[in-house]
């Protein structure tokens, strides 16, 4: 079966972030249960990165998995310009209770970048209806917030986007809150240019895909602070943070933050199907309430509001007790140990964490396509660990059904190959190219 599969792949298929001409073939994968995925031979992988940060409570985990299959006889699909269904306003419902004070309404999409695309569009066109029209953005230097335009616009200039870089509107940068100082630069910013600023948007306490960088709650709320003076947006990207990744449901609650606008994707359904939602305040929504109709917010996706992915992501939010809590705050303990015994070992520059989100900067040459990234996750996939490095940083974000056991697992992977072991030459099964 895996031979027909990646024959039928190899024809046809284009898989992301890879290079085709030199990539090792995919390892073809039939299912999953818990922290594991199983290739076409039954070989078991322990997915220590959430397939890509978006499983929370466990692959097909059969509460999410029953709810999906209930609504799916009931009701698949239906247009969400002048239709509603039950999941979607249960669903809005359950995440502004949730949410920090004052986000009130929700905007569904399909993907974390589609959210930040209809977060920044909604920003600038609520100044524009209210006449007083600002089109500057400002966002962190390293951060990531998508591959559609204006998430690639708002994201950090480099090998993802180089290529689209004449087209990419204008963005204001501040510095990285992991290594510079961004309230002066935001303070000279808004001093110069407020009256043209909109919004600053930022991963809140982690820049992500620039190697889990991890920054501060007082910087978070400093930024609030000056923003709110200003009468700047301030916009949250928790597609990544969201859903318990930090420790609390979400990172602004950790740093006591109330953003105007937050974006959500990944977890919200616990990683089986796509959804993206935008918060906003009720005064962003008051914005667009008119007589005039070129005021509406011209914005849709055919699958908005999905009822299937609305009743995936309220099973999701269910599973969010007190017996989650206790495992998530128990992956951070193994986590804190773990980054212990491998601060100052030879082969590893820095350790970082937050919640269930760690990292190790390995002592090699940086960037997204140092060859040691690789390097670790081919010699991880033969061990029968799935870890997909930053370039020279790896991260280990698993579901939080990961046991310690498994999880120490991980940590021994990561040593043996900083003890110089490597992958052994094989024709299939290795990790796509970065």
């Amino acid at each position: 079966m895996s031979d027909s599969l990646l024959s039928l792949d190899a024809a046809h298929v284009w898989h992301p972030y890879t290079q085709h001409h030199a990539a090792p073939l995919p390892t073809p994968v039939a299912r999953a249960q818990g922290s594991w995925l199983y290739d076409t031979s039954g070989r078991a992988i322990l997915d220590a990165i959430s397939s890509w940060w978006v499983t929370t409570h466990g692959h097909c985990h059969p509460a999410i998995v029953q709810a999906i299959a209930e609504q799916a006889g009931t009701l698949d699909q239906v247009i969400f310009a002048g239709f509603t269904h039950a999941p979607a306003a249960q669903l809005a419902t359950e995440l502004v209770r949730r949410l920090p004070a004052g986000l009130s309404r929700v905007f569904f999409s399909d993907d974390g970048s589609t959210a930040v695309e209809v977060a920044l569009k909604l920003s600038l066109q609520s100044f524009a209806n209210r006449g007083t029209p600002r089109r500057l953005v400002a966002a962190l230097e390293n951060a990531y917030h998508g591959d559609t335009f204006g998430a690639m616009a708002a994201g950090a200039r480099g090998v993802f986007t180089h290529m689209y870089e004449p087209l990419l509107f204008e963005v204001a940068r501040l510095p990285d809150p992991s290594e510079g100082d961004t309230i002066s630069a935001l303070e000279r910013l808004i001093e110069t240019r407020g009256h043209e600023l909109a919004a600053v948007i930022v991963e809140p306490l982690v820049l992500g895909a620039s190697g889990m960088r991890v920054w501060s709650e007082a910087v978070l709320r400093e930024i609030r602070a000056r923003t709110t003076a200003a009468g700047v947006h301030l916009i949250a990207d928790e597609v990544m943070t969201g859903f318990g990744r930090t420790g609390p449901l979400f990172a602004c609650a950790r740093a006591a933050v109330q953003p105007d606008l937050m974006c959500l994707s990944k977890g919200i359904t616990g990683g089986l199907l796509p959804l993206g939602a935008t918060v906003a305040t009720e005064e962003i929504f008051a914005a667009f309430s008119s007589e005039d109709r070129r005021k509406t917010f011209f914005h849709g996706h055919s699958y908005t509001a999905n009822p299937i992915a609305c009743a995936a992501a309220l099973a999701s939010l269910a599973l969010f007790d007190h017996r989650c809590d206790a495992a998530r705050q128990r992956i951070a303990t193994v986590h804190e140990y773990q980054l212990a015994q491998l601060r100052g070992t030879r082969g590893v520059k820095a350790v970082r964490q937050i919640g269930t989100v760690a990292a190790v900067e390995l002592d090699a040459p940086a960037g997204y396509l140092s060859d040691i990234g690789r390097e670790l996750a081919a010699f991880s996939l033969q061990q029968g660990v799935l870890l997909r490095p930053l370039g020279n940083v790896s991260y280990c974000l698993p579901p939080y059904c990961t046991t310690d056991a498994e999880l120490n697992r991980v940590y021994t992977v990561l040593q043996r190959f900083l003890s110089g072991e490597r992958a052994a030459a094989v024709p299939s099964g290795g990790p796509v190219d970065d």
